[in-house]
C-alpha cells in the first residue's frame, strides 16, 4: 500500500507515543519528535510503501531515544495478558462445531493489541474488557470458506505473525491448522529485530511455538512489517513455495499488498481509514479477506 496523508499524523502520534514509554527526559524527547518530524519530511513520496516510510521513521525515533526496544516492558504485559485469558480461548475452540473457524476469529480478536494508533487499545489491559465484545461482533467480511478449501489441499503453508499478545491466540490458531490438515508443513515468521510491539523470535521461543510449527523463519531486519529491498533468501524461498500465506495485521497488508504472492489472506481488525479504504472493507470489523 502506498502512504496516504492520514499516515502522516499516524506516524507522528506513534512515534509520540514510543517516546512517552522510553523517557521522561523532555530534551531527549524533544530531541526524537524532531527526528520523527525530519525523517518524514526528507522520505515522504506518495510513490513509496507507507510501510517503508514508517520504517525510516521509527528508526529515527529510535536512534535519537538511544534503546533497541522502547516497547519491551508492553509487549511482556501484552503476552501476561492474552495468557491470563487463554483458558476462555481453549474453551471457545474446543466447544466450537469448527474449531478452526473458532481460533481465526480469536486470532483476529488479538489484534487489537496494537498501541498509539488511533483503533488501537490504549493498554494491554483493555483486551481483558474487550475481547466478549469483539468475539460477539463475529466477522465483518467472512472469507473463511476459501481460506478452509485452500488449507485443506496445501502442502506448505507461511503465518507471518504482527503484535505481541496476538501470538499467544496465534499458537492455538497454529495448532489448529496442523490438526486440520496434518500433513503440511506451517511456517512461521516474525520480526528480524525489535520493532514496535512486533514479535520476534524471542517471544515465540518463550511461548513454545516449536510445539505447533515445523520452523520459525524472521524478517532479518528492522523494518515495519518487511523490508521489500532485503527478503532474506530463505524466507523468499518459503514464501514463493507456500500454497498459502496467512498474514496476520495491517502493517503486513502495507507490505505485502505490494507483492505478487497469491493466494493470501489476511486475518486482522480494520483499526485504519487507509487501509480499511484499500482493502475494501468497513472500518472497526474483524476481517478475512483473501486474495487469489
Amino acid at each position: 500500500m502506498k502512504i496516504q496523508p492520514e499516515c502522516v499524523p499516524c506516524l507522528i502520534r506513534r512515534s509520540l507515543y514510543e517516546i512517552e514509554l522510553h523517557t521522561k527526559d523532555s530534551k531527549k524527547a524533544c530531541d526524537a519528535i524532531l527526528a520523527a518530524i525530519k525523517a518524514l519530511v526528507d522520505v515522504y513520496n506518495p510513490s513509496l510503501c507507507s510501510a517503508e516510510i514508517a520504517t525510516i521513521v521509527h528508526k529515527a525515533v529510535y536512534n535519537a531515544l538511544e534503546t533497541r526496544d522502547p516497547y519491551r516492558e508492553v509487549k511482556e504485559r501484552s503476552n501476561r495478558v492474552a495468557l491470563s485469558i487463554l483458558p476462555k480461548i481453549e474453551r471457545i475452540v474446543m466447544e466450537s462445531e469448527d474449531p478452526l473457524r473458532a481460533s481465526v476469529i480469536c486470532s483476529i480478536i488479538g489484534n487489537i493489541l496494537d498501541f498509539g494508533i488511533e483503533g488501537g487499545s490504549k493498554s494491554p489491559e483493555d483486551l481483558l474488557h474487550d475481547f466478549d465484545k469483539y468475539l460477539r461482533e463475529g466477522l465483518g467480511h467472512d472469507d473463511y470458506g476459501k481460506m478452509k478449501d485452500i488449507i485443506s489441499n496445501s502442502r506448505r503453508i507461511v503465518l507471518v505473525t504482527d503484535n505481541c499478545g496476538e501470538i499467544v491466540f496465534d499458537k492455538v490458531l497454529c495448532r489448529e491448522i496442523k490438526r486440520f490438515n496434518p500433513d503440511l508443513f506451517l511456517s512461521l515468521v516474525v520480526r528480524g529485530e525489535p520493532i514496535l510491539s512486533d514479535a520476534t523470535r524471542e517471544d515465540v521461543v518463550r511461548l513454545g511455538f516449536e510445539e505447533v510449527v515445523d520452523e520459525v523463519l524472521d524478517t532479518g531486519t528492522f523494518a515495519v512489517g518487511l523490508d521489500l529491498k532485503n527478503i532474506p533468501k530463505r524466507l523468499a524461498r518459503a514464501f514463493e513455495s507456500s500454497d498459502l500465506i496467512i498474514c496476520k495485521g495491517m502493517a503486513n497488508y502495507e507490505v505485502f499488498s505490494e507483492l505478487n504472492y497469491k493466494p493470501i489472506v489476511y486475518l486482522l481488525r480494520t483499526k485504519c481509514t487507509a487501509i480499511a479504504r484499500s482493502m475494501g472493507l468497513k472500518l472497526g470489523i474483524n476481517a478475512i479477506k483473501i486474495y487469489e
